[in-house]
């Protein structure tokens, strides 16, 4: 085994990691800046333009821990591959749809295809660094971070140039190219590896997967979806569905053989469970700001789709530049504590924003939430890796990314309720109210957990962390 202080890792696998993990925030933010045009071009309201988000977001909950479990039994290239062309596909149909369930058809495909490039790379990362014996992976952690961040900031101006020179269908034309290169780069590039494999090992026969528990935690996400998106006394049966699903859910893992969630290692592993309540947290704070203040640019202080992607490009360059500043540190529970409190202010902050506020004052008061977007973001993926069990690593990332999908449809339900029918700036407002409650929320999660002292304490040979208890 290598030294480990002079192991590192292989600078070959970073352009299909990154290029896979970013296929979900580019299409995140690239329709935060169509939605308005897509609504005016096919007649629908800003409610029912939200479904383009929610529909997206409900596949990818799903589907990343669904993914992420298959990547801990096949390998990361297989995964890898088939998400990379769903994404074409879904690029193709979009660009051919001719009205909104179609759209929302082709976003629910783009879900389920952007789903394998995280939880593949999280595998990888872990799985080269055991093997090779790296004493901490924090750079190329970092180093992911910053790549989901940057389309953050390139996803807004490049849907709002993108709009400009081809329309909005253009928006999902860009996932073609993507997915074929992606396509190229996993066949090329990415290792077959399996828990405990090296790269030319040959692979051991897997376990099965666990398809009644699938069936389980699909039906009550759904469900709960429904309920989100109009939460309303009409719609008190999908909640119920959604209670006794989670119910039935969790009776299922306890007694399964094999489960597709390990219902009994979560609850016993308390750190964990907190970092994935701190990411819906921090995520729907996240997304009510990226969609509900990118739909108020346009509709309520009246820009143009271009100008407001590039009132956006700072906030998130902001994001990044606070990953990289702060991306090899351990100091995990310092960067939450950080990000959350800058969330908490720059939310409240938004009431002070009408259709007269000048640009100038919309970048200084906008600017600050780039701040805990960088460090919420990167914070929570290096508690992950500290906590989560190796041979578990893909789906407990997958799980991960699920509890921040679901607090996107959380932000993207709220934006809806709040705008109704325009992006108005009392819904602005009432979108504020809800950002500060659940800042508020995130901000109390963080000092209540003790155990992120100890989190980014790594082993001297393995490349393995100390778990918290």
């Amino acid at each position: 085994m290598p030294d480990a202080s002079t192991a590192r890792f292989p600078r070959r696998l970073m352009p299909p990691m990154m290029l896979g993990a970013i296929l979900n925030p580019i299409n995140s933010s690239i329709i935060s800046i169509a939605l308005v045009p897509i609504a005016v071009a096919l007649g629908v309201t800003a409610a029912d333009a939200a479904w383009l988000v929610s529909a997206l977001y409900l596949a990818t909950a799903i589907g990343q821990p669904l993914v992420g479990r298959l990547v801990d039994l096949y390998g990361p290239k297989r995964l890898f591959l088939a998400g990379a062309g769903l994404t074409a596909l879904a690029g193709i149909i979009g660009v051919l749809a001719p009205n909104l369930p179609v759209l929302v058809a082709a976003r629910i495909v783009l879900g389920f295809g952007t789903c394998a490039g995280y939880p593949s790379a999280m595998a990888i990362i872990r799985r080269v660094a055991e093997r090779g014996g790296l004493r901490s992976p924090a750079g190329v952690l970092a180093a992911l971070a910053v790549a989901t961040q940057t389309v953050s900031v390139i996803g807004p101006t490049l849907g709002g140039l993108l709009i400009e020179w081809g329309g909005w269908r253009a928006t999902f034309a860009v996932n073609v190219p993507l997915g074929l290169l992606s396509l190229a780069l996993g066949w090329w590039l990415v290792p077959s590896l399996r828990q405990g494999q090296g790269a030319t090992e040959e692979p051991v026969q897997p376990r099965r997967l666990d398809a009644p528990g699938v069936a389980l935690f699909a039906s009550a996400l759904t469900s709960l979806l429904v309920f989100l998106m109009d939460p309303s006394a009409g719609k008190l049966w999908a909640l119920g569905v959604a209670l006794a699903g989670g119910a039935a859910f969790v009776w299922w893992e306890r007694r399964a053989a094999d489960p597709f969630i390990d219902v009994r290692l979560l609850a016993g592993n308390r750190p964990l469970l907190a970092t994935y309540l701190r990411a819906l947290g921090a995520q729907t704070v996240a997304y009510a700001f990226i969609y509900g203040f990118s739909q108020w640019l346009e509709d309520g202080r009246g820009l143009a789709p271009s100008a407001a992607g590039l009132v956006l490009l700072p906030v998130f360059g902001v994001g990044i530049l606070g990953t990289i500043l702060f991306g090899r540190t351990p100091r995990v529970r310092a960067n939450l504590l950080a990000g959350a409190s800058v969330q908490l202010a720059a939310s409240a902050a938004l009431w002070l924003f009408d259709a007269n506020t000048p640009i100038w004052l919309l970048f200084a008061l906008a600017c600050p939430l780039g701040i805990p977007q960088g460090l919420l973001s990167l914070a929570n993926q290096n508690a992950l890796y500290a906590q989560a069990r190796p041979d578990a690593i893909g789906a407990s990332a997958g799980l991960l990314r699920t509890f921040q999908y679901v607090g996107a449809i959380i932000a993207s339900a709220s934006a809806g309720l709040c705008f109704g029918e325009r992006a108005t700036t009392p819904g602005l407002h009432e979108l504020a109210v809800v950002m500060v409650a659940v800042s508020v929320c995130t901000l109390t999660l963080i000092l209540a957990d003790r155990s992120l002292a100890r989190v980014g304490q790594l082993s001297s040979a393995s490349g393995r962390t100390n778990q918290p208890q």
